[in-house]
């Protein structure tokens, strides 16, 4: 069932609608993304969730409780709605020890010190503080302040957890670190969680759901995987950073759901079609690939090109290709190629994503 739902939420802030028209719905227990670059509405359906800003339409229930409804004029304060928040900034306060941080939620609710101060440890324990509850929280790392934000967000049992690119501030081992052991966790305590991001990996990596914003609205939403593995739209391609190229359609390929599309006159590419494409020939169209689905190599296997560019990057190096005139990106593990060396590029047709 579901735990969060979220229908015709509108948000305007002046003459700009920063939210428009989103619905969404987020079983319980388990964990949703909302993804996409700055401004496109992301944090601001996060604020309306928690209470911190208030929507001009739509309803939101958590938990089978409506906490907004415009038509009703419900609009519960955040304290009521049982929910955590771990922001980007972490907040913690640097006049209170780390322990003092964590039990301030329970402070708040009323509950005597030395239950708040006893719970406050169990939790630092449970996110791998034990032994930090006397110290300073702004004498402790990034990463550690982290946690406490972390801790502070669930020590009250919230059955819902809203997280605002909370990993952003981490550097990049850490952050993957974070992400493995924010699996666990809401494995081991069952809570429903939220996250805003611009991070893909974060998002993939996190949650069960993700749901891609633009300008305020849905761009594409389902299971990770899938939204990974077919993108529905130009702006989801370039979003993930798949190679978009500009051709036309040559026409159906009979019996399958492929198409054959030409690039130019000499690079013509053979692809699955995408939502929408109108497959008649000479009809323009958008072929989308994957820079890791791409191969060079020095056997004469798949089309000619010509190295332009070569970033290496450890275990893997980055090719900006020339194939038939046309600028490809290619990832692969390293290869030591140089900047116009002659190779061919391996491609699948399954790999290419025709797009209207």
């Amino acid at each position: 069932m579901s735990f969060v739902t979220i229908g015709h939420l509108t948000k305007r802030f002046g003459g700009h609608t920063a939210v428009d028209d989103i619905s969404f719905a987020v079983p319980e227990g388990s964990t949703l993304a909302l993804l996409g670059p700055s401004g496109c509405g992301k944090t601001t359906i996060l604020r309306c969730l928690a209470g911190l800003e208030t929507p001009d339409a739509g309803h939101i229930t958590i938990g089978g409780t409506s906490v907004f409804d415009a038509a009703r004029r419900t609009d519960l304060m955040p304290e009521k709605r049982g929910l955590g928040i771990v922001f980007q900034s972490y907040a913690v306060w640097p006049h209170m020890t780390v322990a003092e941080n964590v039990a301030f939620p329970l402070k708040v609710r009323g509950m005597g010190a030395a239950e708040r101060l006893a719970r406050a440890s169990a939790m630092l324990d449970t996110v791998g503080l034990k032994g930090f509850e006397n110290r300073s929280a702004t004498l402790v790392s990034g990463g550690q302040q982290q946690r406490i934000a972390l801790a502070r967000a669930l020590v009250h049992e919230p059955r819902l957890v809203l997280f605002d690119e909370a990993l952003s501030n981490l550097d990049a081992q850490l952050r993957e670190q974070m992400r493995l052991e924010l699996r666990l966790l809401q494995e081991r305590l069952g809570f429903t969680a939220i996250y805003v991001t611009h991070d893909q990996a974060e998002a993939f990596g996190l949650a069960d759901t993700v749901v891609l914003m633009n300008q305020g609205r849905i761009e594409t939403a389902g299971p990770a995987r899938a939204v990974f593995a077919r993108p529905a739209s130009a702006f989801v391609a370039r979003f993930f950073g798949l190679n978009v190229l500009e051709g036309r359609i040559i026409g159906p390929v009979a019996g399958t759901d492929h198409v054959d599309v030409a690039l130019n006159d000499r690079f013509h590419i053979r692809g699955v079609a995408g939502p929408g494409l109108d497959r008649t020939p000479g009809q323009p169209a958008l072929a989308c690939v994957r820079k890791e689905s791409l191969r060079a190599g020095r056997a004469p296997i798949g089309q000619p090109g010509v190295i332009e560019a070569v970033s290496f990057q450890g275990v893997a190096e980055e090719y900006i290709l020339s194939v038939h005139g046309i600028a490809l990106r290619a990832t692969q593990p390293s290869a030591g190629f140089q900047r116009g060396d002659a190779v061919h590029v391996g491609m699948e047709p399954d790999d290419w994503i025709i797009l209207p």
